[in-house]
C-alpha cells in the first residue's frame, strides 16, 4: 500500500511480535530504554570461507519509507490498542545506525550492523533489517565464490525464473554488487542500472524450426536480422555440430556467440571451439548455462569458455545459503545484556571492529572490541576500521553507490589469504578476536 508521502510503505515487512512487543513495552513504560541491537552471524554456511554484506543500500532506503498509514494501521488494529497505534501512526526512527559499508567482507561474529535508539523504535525493525541482509549478503557470498572461481571471465545472472519475482531484482542487484557482469532482469536494469543481457530461448528455435530442426535456420536468421551479428545464437535445441554449422552459414564468421545450455559443457566447448576456429569464427565466443555452480564453474576453467550464465545454483538455497545473520539486543541504559541459551549466545555491549592487514594488504585478523574502549593495538599491522555511520537522528549520511561497494568487494577478495579463496571446506579465511 501508499502511505502518506506518496511511496509504497514497508511497515508491514515484518512480523507480528515485534509490534506485540511493541504494545507490552509501551504498556509497561520500558518502550523508551535507550537500547543497542546489532545484526551479525553467529558462524558462516557451512563450506563458506567469509561473507559479503550486501543490501545495506535496500535497508537504507526500505528505512526510509517504514511508515504506518491508514491501511497499514488497520491491519494492526486487528490486535493491537488503541494507544499503540497512535505511536504507530507518528512512527518514524530517529536513532543512529552504524554498519559495515555495503561490500565489505564479513566473518563469523562481525557486528554488520548497529542499531541505537529507543527500544521501540528499534525493535520494530528487526525483521525487515534482516529481511533484506540475509537475502542479499546470501546471494552477494555465493556469487562472489562464482566471480572467484570464474577467474575474469564474463558473469551473467539469470535466476528470475527461478526464485520470487520480488526476490530477483535484489538478486540481481547482489550477484552484480559482488562481480557478475550483467544481468536478464530488466527491473534490476531499471531499478539498480545492472547492465542488461539475454537473446533467446529454445522456443524461439522450436518456433521457426518445428519438431525435427529442419528450419533452424530461419530462427537463426531471424534473430540475426533484428539483433545483428553481434548477437549470441542458442545452439543446442537440436544437433549442436549442425547448429553451430547453421549458426555460422547464416551470421558468417564474425557472430558475436553461440550458447550451450545442456549436455556435458566441458567436452561441448571444447567441441565447439574447435568447429568455430574450423569454420573461420575465431572470435564468436562460446557462452555456457544450465545448472551452473562455482564447483562446475571451476571445473570448466581450462575450458575454452567465454561466459557462464547463472541462475537457480545462485538465487536459491542449494547456492545461496542463508546468512544466518540475527538482530540481537546487546545493550539498554548503557548496560551490557546478552543471550545465553545453548548454541545461541550473544555478546553483550557495543562494539566495534578492526581489520588488521599486511603491509601487502592481506588480511590477517579482524578484532570486535567495546565502542567505549580504545582501539586494540595494531602491532605492525595497517588497522583499518570497519563500521561507518549510516543513520543519524533517522537521516541517512552515507550511502555509497553499487558501484562504489562493487568496487569494495572486488578489493576485499584481493586481500583475503590465498586459502580463503578455496571451495573447499574449512575454517574462516580471517580469525576472529574479541576483546572486551
Amino acid at each position: 500500500m501508499d502511505n502518506r508521502d506518496g511511496q509504497a510503505s514497508t511497515a508491514l515487512l515484518t512480523d507480528q511480535y515485534e509490534l506485540t512487543m511493541l504494545a507490552a513495552a509501551l504498556g509497561d513504560g520500558s518502550a523508551h530504554r535507550r537500547c543497542t541491537f546489532e545484526v551479525f552471524a553467529r558462524r558462516l554456511p557451512h563450506g563458506r570461507r567469509y561473507g559479503v554484506v550486501a543490501g545495506t543500500g535496500r535497508l537504507l532506503d526500505a528505512l526510509a519509507h517504514f511508515r504506518f498509514g491508514e491501511s497499514e494501521l488497520a491491519i494492526a488494529a486487528g490486535f493491537l490498542d488503541a494507544r499503540t497505534i497512535d505511536w504507530l501512526r507518528d512512527y518514524r526512527f530517529s536513532g543512529d545506525i552504524d554498519g559495515y559499508a555495503e561490500g565489505e567482507l564479513y566473518f563469523p561474529g562481525s557486528p554488520i550492523l548497529s542499531v541505537r535508539g529507543s527500544f521501540a523504535e528499534c525493535v520494530v525493525l528487526e525483521t525487515l533489517i534482516l529481511s533484506v541482509l540475509n537475502h542479499d549478503s546470501a546471494i552477494a557470498s555465493a556469487a562472489a565464490r562464482m566471480v572467484s572461481a570464474a577467474a575474469g571471465r564474463r558473469m551473467i545472472e539469470m535466476g528470475s525464473r527461478r526464485t520470487h519475482e520480488l526476490a530477483a531484482p535484489a538478486s540481481s542487484r547482489a550477484a552484480y554488487l559482488a562481480g557478475f557482469d550483467a544481468t536478464s532482469n530488466l527491473e534490476a536494469v531499471r531499478r539498480y542500472g545492472v547492465p542488461g543481457a539475454g537473446t533467446s530461448a529454445h522456443a524461439f528455435t522450436l518456433l521457426h524450426s518445428g519438431a525435427d530442426g529442419a528450419h533452424e535456420a530461419e530462427a537463426f536468421r531471424s534473430q540475426v536480422a533484428t539483433l545483428g551479428i553481434g548477437t549470441t545464437l542458442l545452439v543446442d535445441t537440436f544437433d549442436i555440430t549442425k547448429g553451430v554449422a547453421t549458426a555460422i552459414e547464416v551470421a558468417g564468421p564474425e557472430l558475436g556467440g553461440v550458447r550451450i545450455d545442456s549436455g556435458d559443457l566441458g567436452v561441448l566447448a571444447r567441441q565447439v571451439r574447435d568447429q568455430l576456429d574450423g569454420l573461420g569464427a575465431t572470435k564468436t565466443r562460446i557462452v555456457v548455462s544450465g545448472d551452473l555452480d562455482e564447483y562446475a564453474i571451476a571445473a570448466l576453467r581450462a575450458e575454452p569458455v567465454d561466459a557462464y550464465g547463472v541462475g537457480t545454483s545462485l538465487v536459491t538455497g542449494s547456492g545461496a545459503p542463508t546468512a544466518g545473520m540475527v538482530y540481537k539486543l546487546v545493550e539498554v541504559d548503557g548496560v551490557p545484556v546478552a543471550k545465553r541459551s545453548n548454541h545461541k549466545e550473544s555478546r553483550g555491549g557495543t562494539k566495534k571492529a578492526a581489520r588488521l592487514a599486511r603491509a601487502t594488504g592481506t588480511i590477517v585478523e579482524e578484532i570486535v572490541y567495546p565502542a567505549a574502549g580504545k582501539p586494540p593495538a595494531a602491532n605492525g599491522f595497517h588497522a583499518r576500521e570497519l563500521l561507518v555511520p549510516l543513520v543519524r537522528d533517522g537521516g541517512v549520511t552515507a550511502k555509497p553507490t553499487l558501484a562504489e561497494s562493487r568496487e569494495l568487494v572486488s578489493r576485499g577478495l584481493v586481500s583475503l589469504p590465498w586459502e580463503g579463496l578455496k571451495l573447499s571446506d574449512g575454517e574462516p579465511a580471517v580469525p576472529t578476536t574479541f576483546l572486551g
